[in-house]
């Protein structure tokens, strides 16, 4: 075989791997069991911070299935409520999500800076069992969900540590909620 049919093949054999990886289901989540003041995911401890619940829209989400934080929390959701629930308002702003950030971008504002930045957020969900696991998987960006949980911190056995936010008053890195969801209805 020569040189070039060589490189070709070992191409497309890389890429095969690439995309088996790509297509195969994320990894499954082994539910752990509290253990009074805390939870148990093999390999981690949650610790609830406070409680927490939320009725929102849902802006945006992003599946995660390679970074470090995918054991726990598999799935973001972009989430607005008050006025960055309202459709309307929400036709003006361009939302994205990516690398565990939520991103929104406007050419003009349809409310205040603030009221988008202290009514919107990225939020790490963290399923509390099977079902919960299930209801998220089904979640989609337009639909309206309330929930309920704790915010958490969590801490890897291998010295990983992911801390929830405790205000919505914050923007940036480290103003994203970690939440351990304990109920989740969809609403429409």
């Amino acid at each position: 075989m020569n040189a070039p049919r060589l490189v070709y093949v070992l191409a497309i054999l890389a890429a095969l791997w690439l995309i088996r990886d790509w297509l195969q289901p994320p990894p499954s989540l082994d539910f752990g069991q509290s253990s009074g003041a805390s939870y148990r995911l093999p390999g981690h401890t949650i610790t609830p911070l406070e409680p927490f619940q939320l009725e929102a829209r849902v802006l945006a989400r992003e599946d995660y299935r390679f970074d470090r934080g995918t054991k726990i929390a598999p799935i973001d959701l972009a989430l607005g409520w008050g006025p960055m629930a309202d459709p309307q308002i929400l036709e003006r702003i361009e939302i994205s999500q990516g690398n565990r950030w939520y991103r929104w971008h406007v050419d003009e504002f349809p409310i205040p800076r603030r009221q988008i930045e202290t009514h919107s957020a990225n939020m790490h969900m963290i399923p509390a069992n099977a079902a919960i696991a299930e209801q998220l998987a089904e979640i989609e960006p337009g639909q309206r969900i309330a929930f309920s949980g704790q915010l958490v911190e969590v801490v890897g056995d291998d010295g990983f540590r992911w801390l929830s936010s405790l205000s919505r008053e914050d923007t940036g890195d480290g103003a994203c909620e970690l939440i351990w969801v304990e109920q989740l209805v969809r609403l429409d």
